[in-house]
């Protein structure tokens, strides 16, 4: 096994090779001190005069318009600078604002992505009905990166109510798989209203350790949600349903999977040979943090 220092060396050079500039420069930002104003302003790049984010900032999604998923990855990367900007930010609550639903909250996906490539998950989705997927993360990172002005505001106050009507509609719902399940943690672990969060979490807990929940066999292929997808680093609200050896195992089998060129293989199928190397780069660099955040690099 290559050392750790050979495999960030590795992992650096196909990130310069491959990776979109946006990526590129999140890891400067990471390991070169490179600047947050730099990363901030190549995401300016993905943001439309609505002040929405497209123009495959998800690489799933390969339309310009603005979509709620590419926000939300727009609101991850402004919480891993730690570095508020106003012009990107009075751009986002504009977009929040005039595309939520009359019930509050927003739909996976909006109907102007059809026409555009998608990658299969993607089409036929309800565009007319809001999901948890993405209004709870949308939701928790709002919370978390104490974004408190919003709180009084109309559409605001809509997209927390249509949360909390998904989340409790049926007193025997549980996630419907991970890509569910992620949402609900980002909501539930940020919300205010910790009492009517707490029975929720219950419900989310008991279903977490269900066998097969967390893909504990790190020989598993496809698109398998394992251990530290669930736990990308120590704090991650799933850690507690993982036992310390499965994890130690993982981060070895994670090293391990680096390929020859220096970086991660995706899980899932690429919509292009240009998506995949935009998605290989997202993956590259997620790994490398999950490596640092255990003490691997």
């Amino acid at each position: 096994m290559p050392s750790h220092f050979a495999s960030l060396d590795k992992a650096r050079s196909f990130l310069l090779l491959n990776a979109r500039l946006i990526d590129r420069l999140r890891f400067r930002f990471h390991w070169e001190e490179g600047s947050a104003e730099a990363v901030l302003q190549a995401l300016k790049a993905y943001q439309n005069p609505d002040g929405g984010f497209g123009h495959a900032l998800e690489p799933d999604i390969r339309c310009p318009h603005s979509q709620p998923v590419p926000l939300e990855v727009a609101l991850d990367v402004i919480a891993e600078t730690g570095l508020r900007d106003k012009q990107l930010e009075e751009g986002m609550v504009q977009w929040l604002k005039a595309s939520s639903l009359p019930q509050g909250g927003w739909p996976i996906i909006r109907g102007d992505a059809a026409g555009w490539p998608l990658s299969p998950w993607w089409e036929g989705l309800d565009a007319s009905a809001p999901s948890i997927n993405p209004t709870g993360t949308l939701l928790g990172l709002l919370y978390r990166s104490g974004w408190t002005e919003l709180a009084g505001q109309d559409w605001f106050q809509a997209a927390e109510r249509s949360a909390w009507r998904m989340l409790e509609r049926d007193p025997d719902r549980e996630p419907q798989g991970y890509h569910e399940a992620v949402h609900w943690i980002a909501f539930l672990n940020a919300a205010p209203d910790r009492e009517r969060a707490e029975p929720l979490l219950r419900r989310l807990d008991a279903w977490l350790q269900k066998p097969g929940v967390i893909g504990l066999d790190f020989h598993a292929e496809g698109y398998v949600h394992k251990v530290l997808d669930w736990a990308p680093e120590p704090n991650a609200y799933a850690r507690r349903f993982i036992g310390d050896v499965a994890v130690e195992e993982h981060l070895d089998a994670m090293e391990r999977e680096q390929e020859e060129d220096g970086g991660w293989p995706m899980s899932f199928p690429a919509l292009s040979p240009a998506a995949e190397m935009e998605w290989r780069g997202v993956v590259t660099l997620q790994r490398l943090l999950t490596l640092r955040a255990y003490g691997r690099l």
